[in-house]
């Protein structure tokens, strides 16, 4: 039994000692103060102050360009007009081209976007001999670059009728697009549990039905991820559409290269052109923003 005197001769329990934030946490901790954050929206409101010239620019008639800067619109905003716009889409040329643009970007993706994730799925899920050397070959063609390529397949397309025809650039950006995306689904397929996979095989799935029913929903993410990859890259490419594109029916990018060819510094031309070029990718982005922020994450949490 305890005693009182027991009590008061026990000695008390030593303080918790506290523990030391190191150098590295307090600056992270300042770091996420208000300081930090308000740089952070300077540094981006400069980083957008170019497509905001470009945007009052596309806005602004041709002798008020020449004549002054585009921040004079914010004290005389009576020069914003939409004749530049009116114009532009009033051209048959510029319109082909956006035309021509999308029947090269759309196919393209969606090609990639199938063919990689069947492949990624039979890299990932399936057990066939060579499969690893296999995907060893296709790791070893994303260091292969686009210029090494560029004479072999004009010549190719010579030979075969494909040269200046949308159909052989949109052959060329899936060629090149699939490695990117066999690796990228190959690698997210592989974090399904296996389990879940061979469950669905043992109540009868076949693997088409496996790939459609159970692997295509949970690599959405990484699916959307992709194509908004391609379709970016592809829509903003200029190299190959210059070279393997109908010069009479060119892509966007390369229809803005003309203009500037052919009237000079017209940036009346120029400003709206390369803003709805411009935007047609932001809003593909935008539309699959929460996909493509969950493919980035996926596999951070397990």
């Amino acid at each position: 039994m305890t005693t009182a005197t027991d009590t008061a001769s026990a000695p008390a329990p030593a303080p918790a000692a506290v523990k030391k934030e190191s150098v590295a946490s307090r600056l992270a901790a300042r770091a996420s103060g208000g300081l930090v954050q308000f740089a952070l929206v300077v540094v981006a409101l400069f980083w957008l102050m170019p497509t905001l010239g470009l945007l009052v620019s596309s806005l602004r008639s041709p002798s008020d360009i020449a004549g002054s800067g585009w921040w004079t619109v914010f004290t005389a905003p009576a020069q914003l007009t939409t004749e530049n716009y009116s114009n532009l889409l009033n051209n048959g040329a510029i319109t082909q081209s956006l035309v021509t643009t999308l029947l090269i970007a759309v196919p393209s993706t969606l090609l990639v976007v199938i063919i990689g994730s069947l492949a990624g799925y039979a890299f990932a899920c399936l057990d066939f001999p060579g499969r690893d050397w296999w995907f060893l070959l296709v790791v070893g063609l994303l260091v292969v670059p686009v210029q090494v390529a560029l004479v072999p397949v004009a010549k190719l397309f010579k030979t075969v009728s494909l040269f200046e025809t949308t159909f052989g650039v949109v052959i060329f950006h899936t060629a090149f697009g699939l490695p990117f995306a066999i690796f990228l689904l190959r690698n997210f397929f592989a974090e399904i549990p296996r389990e879940l996979i061979e469950a669905s095989r043992l109540d009868g799935a076949g693997e088409i039905r496996l790939f459609t029913r159970v692997v295509m929903p949970l690599g959405g993410p990484a699916i959307a991820s992709l194509g908004i990859f391609q379709f970016l890259w592809v829509w903003n490419d200029m190299l190959v559409a210059l070279i393997f594109a109908d010069s009479t029916s060119p892509p966007i990018t390369v229809a803005l290269q003309q203009q500037v060819r052919q009237f000079g510094n017209s940036i009346d031309v120029l400003a709206p052109g390369a803003f709805i070029s411009m935007v047609i990718p932001l809003v593909v982005f935008f539309a699959f923003q929460r996909q493509f922020v969950s493919g980035m994450m996926a596999g951070a949490v397990k």
